[in-house]
């Protein structure tokens, strides 16, 4: 019998941390790849000046904005995520640890392997690849701050400057590519102008643009930006229909379908689980496990901050790149500094003050409005947007602590989308007890060093018992049978094995750091299974990894 005819081998669907490994190595192990993006290509100097030029910086194709910074909200949950070619690599913070034992050792997937060391050699991978410094190589007033902070609190022992894939070369200053032998494209010094999270229009930012991607297309794979994909179908006999229309078009949506051998869902936790609920409900992947939507994580994050009324120019809060300096506040809590550059203040109309967690909405809002009445002209000056990154510091807190979401599907307004209920472990927590505790620490070392008053500050949406993450997780886990999870160790999705999740919608835990390095490394090793075209697949079949063979 005569094998279907595939217009594409594999086809991926997004190009961030996962999609650009799968890229890669499947390009490099003779596969035919085509990557769909529903976000741009970005040039160095396409990406907005500050974050103010919101067609350049926000994501919003409804209005215009294709940008790089995609903001969602579920009921229990806001999420900051990334958009365009390189995926949340173009406006994540270049901080890329390793997590702690905890990880590896959860539940939901510690006894599949020994995680830690089977990882190993593919975090090596990633970090090469990402070309990572194992240490930020400057310090500067934040870092001196943080310091003093972690000091403070009585932890000054965890303290430590942040890995970074940054290009640390001569302050721009342009060479040919450092890092492949001269295969990448060139690249220009850091100018610690703190604008990491708006998009590197320097060139110095390890983006996957400067790295995987380009390999890969080098090698035969096709990038098609500004197509949303809508649809993915199993087709009968194998293989899958893979529909897509133009981004952000009302008319003209340019529909189209390609089919493909196997698929690599790698759109980022969101666009990644939204794809997958629609085509369970749909019907399109009817194999679709009854778990997805389980262990949705947050990182158990937070973020909160400190702000002055003014702070002296030589200062330099906000030269540096974004994040530089971390600490533990307890064992499971990780904090770190995060910084904008000069004008990129546009996010500073999400923060307000820091108000006590753990009481009723009206409770939270009356001190709120107790505090700015007490006290109204430092409240306005606080609250002012002018130099808001020059005149803080926000603190990014994330936990290994084991709670989670549940995200479904609901009707709303005629159409389905996703909402999020309180999943297994603890409740998702609306506001963390360290993250003030460091806010009020990194407050108290900035007034000293700037020598004008400051204060911790916190987010609207926590206000409203809604925390912020910028590290969106789970929902398609690693599990060892279909009942615990969407895909399999091998990352391939349960009753549909030519289907893939290799994003952060597989990882199974709260890592409690940056997790780019560790969807990065998981990807390795799944695509480091992968057989060369037309090879026999020696990876053991579902039936087998569920039933093993005595």
């Amino acid at each position: 019998m005569t094998a279907p005819a595939f217009d594409h081998d594999v086809v991926i669907v997004g190009s961030g941390f996962g999609g650009s490994v799968a890229a890669l190595r499947l390009a490099t192990k003779g596969y035919g790849v085509h990557v769909y993006e529903a976000g741009r290509r970005f040039a160095d100097d396409d990406f907005a000046k500050t974050s103010w030029n919101l067609r350049r910086y926000l994501w919003a194709p409804a209005i215009g904005c294709f940008g790089v910074q995609r903001i969602h909200r579920l009921p229990h949950v806001m999420i900051l995520a990334g958009a365009g070619v390189g995926g949340g690599s173009l406006n994540y913070a270049n901080t890329l640890y390793e997590p702690g034992p905890a990880f590896f050792s959860d539940p939901q997937w510690g006894g599949l392997a020994e995680w830690q060391t089977e990882l190993a050699p593919h975090y090596a991978t990633a970090k090469r690849m990402l070309g990572v410094v194992p240490e930020y190589p400057h310090r500067g007033p934040v870092e001196r701050i943080m310091q003093g902070a972690a000091d403070d609190l009585g932890v000054g022992d965890t303290f430590r400057r942040a890995p970074v894939g940054v290009y640390f070369g001569k302050p721009g200053e342009t060479v040919p590519d450092p890092f492949f032998g001269g295969d990448g494209p060139d690249r220009t010094g850091c100018t610690l102008c703190g604008n990491c999270m708006v998009g590197c229009r320097v060139g110095a930012k390890n983006t996957l643009a400067k790295n995987y991607l380009p390999l890969a297309e080098r090698l035969g794979a096709t990038i098609e930006p500004l197509r949303t994909v809508t649809e993915v179908r199993a087709i009968d006999g194998g293989g899958f229909a893979v529909t897509s229309v133009r981004t952000g078009a009302r008319l003209r949506r340019d529909r189209r379908t390609v089919t493909a051998e196997q698929v690599v869902l790698a759109a980022g936790t969101w666009g990644t689980q939204q794809l997958l609920h629609r085509m369970k409900d749909s019907g399109a992947l009817p194999g679709l496990s009854d778990a997805l939507g389980r262990l949705t994580r947050t990182n158990s994050e937070a973020l909160d901050g400190a702000v002055a009324v003014s702070v002296p120019e030589s200062l330099g809060l906000a030269s540096g790149v974004a994040i530089t300096t971390s600490f533990h506040v307890d064992e499971r809590t990780h904090v770190e500094n995060v910084r904008y550059g000069p004008g990129s203040n546009l996010m500073g109309a999400l923060a307000t003050g820091l108000v006590p967690g753990g009481r009723p909405l009206l409770a939270r809002l009356g001190a709120l409005i107790g505090g700015a009445l007490r006290h109204p002209i430092s409240t306005l000056r606080l609250s002012s947007l002018r130099r808001w990154s020059e005149r803080g510091i926000i603190a990014l807190v994330m936990q290994t602590a084991d709670n989670s979401l549940t995200l479904s599907l609901r009707r709303r307004l005629g159409r389905r989308v996703l909402t999020s209920a309180q999943g297994e472990g603890d409740p998702n927590p609306s506001h963390l007890p360290g993250a003030h505790l460091a806010a009020q620490a990194i407050a108290a070392r900035m007034q000293a060093a700037g020598g004008v008053p400051a204060s911790a500050r916190g987010s609207w949406p926590e206000v409203f018992g809604i925390p912020l993450t910028a590290h969106f997780l789970g929902g398609a886990v690693v599990s060892g049978s279909p009942e615990h999870g969407v895909v399999d160790p091998f990352h391939r999705v349960w009753g549909h094995p030519g289907l893939h999740v290799v994003d952060g919608a597989a990882v199974p835990a709260n890592p409690g750091v940056n997790p780019s390095l560790t969807i990065t490394a998981m990807a390795e090793r799944a695509l480091s299974y992968w057989p060369r075209r037309a090879a026999v697949d020696e990876r053991p079949t579902q039936a087998e990894l569920v039933h093993p063979v005595a």
